[in-house]
């Protein structure tokens, strides 16, 4: 399970076992009864996947997605109970079970395509720690409300890219879970969390986005926080340059400057984007 860190506190994710059965309890009111299944062993089949979730309840009826002309499995499928409460307690209790060796993720199916693409209730998590899973991050992050998805981007070995995707029923949940949780320690990694904003969407007038804080990684274990503040002044006025380190206080090999104005952030982030420093390419 995710730790999560603010200023040398840690803070157990427990409390999100009881944001997973809320977040149940809500759909269930709301009379959903079809759940969508996701990261399935190529191999799982219908009958497998009838079979593992009939002990949550009545299944009316199963589909494991399959590509029109290879047939081979997509990876997902669908379940559909015959009650609410079915599906709510097929969630709680077989949300990332193994089957067929493989951890799945159970949600509720949304049929509304504008739900999911509005974008509202969505988040961005980044610098993610490695070890951290799926499951870890609905953990940590059903605490603040009801979860519609969820997902840490993985490679094709499964190894997390580090970075990961949540969205809530409500914009509001996203904004507690922002609010909460952006620049915490998680696993010892301090973490992003922000709106998700569509590629499209980002830029829609052609301005660049502006920010005044820049993260920057793989940097020499001897460099100091001096040394970095020197090379960021070099574009304009810092209000702070620290470099993460473990508790012995060994680099990290990652840090944050933080800009009195945008424009120098920004002409920072052009410059250095690349550069190498003691043979290591800072990005």
């Amino acid at each position: 399970m995710a730790q999560i860190q603010h200023q040398g506190q840690n803070v157990n994710g427990g409390v999100a076992v009881s944001g997973v059965a809320a977040a149940a309890v809500g759909a269930a009111q709301q009379g959903t009864t079809s759940l969508y299944v996701g990261d399935l062993d190529q191999t799982v089949t219908d009958s497998q996947l009838f079979e593992a979730f009939s002990q949550a309840g009545q299944v009316v009826s199963v589909r494991v997605c399959r590509d029109m002309t290879t047939r081979r499995s997509l990876g997902y499928g669908y379940v559909n109970f015959a009650t609410p409460q079915d599906a709510s307690r097929a969630l709680n209790e077989l949300n990332f079970m193994a089957l067929n060796g493989r951890a799945i993720r159970v949600m509720y199916s949304v049929r509304d395509p504008s739900v999911r693409k509005s974008g509202l209730g969505n988040i961005f998590i980044k610098n993610l720690d490695k070890s951290i899973d799926h499951k870890a991050l609905h953990e940590t992050f059903s605490a603040f409300g009801s979860i519609l998805s969820c997902k840490v981007a993985v490679d094709p070995s499964g190894q997390s890219k580090g970075y990961g995707f949540v969205q809530y029923d409500t914009e509001e949940a996203a904004q507690r879970a922002i609010e909460q949780l952006n620049g915490m320690l998680l696993n010892d990694k301090q973490v992003y969390v922000g709106p998700f904003v569509h590629k499209q969407q980002r830029d829609p007038s052609g301005e660049k986005v502006k920010f005044n804080n820049v993260y920057v990684k793989n940097l020499s274990e001897s460099m100091s926080d001096e040394e970095l503040k020197k090379v960021f002044e070099e574009f304009g006025v810092t209000t702070s340059c620290v470099i993460m380190r473990d508790g012995e206080g060994k680099s990290k090999g990652f840090g944050f400057v933080n800009f009195e104005n945008p424009e120098d952030a920004a002409k920072a982030v052009e410059a250095l984007n690349g550069k190498t420093f003691d043979d290591k390419e800072w990005f």
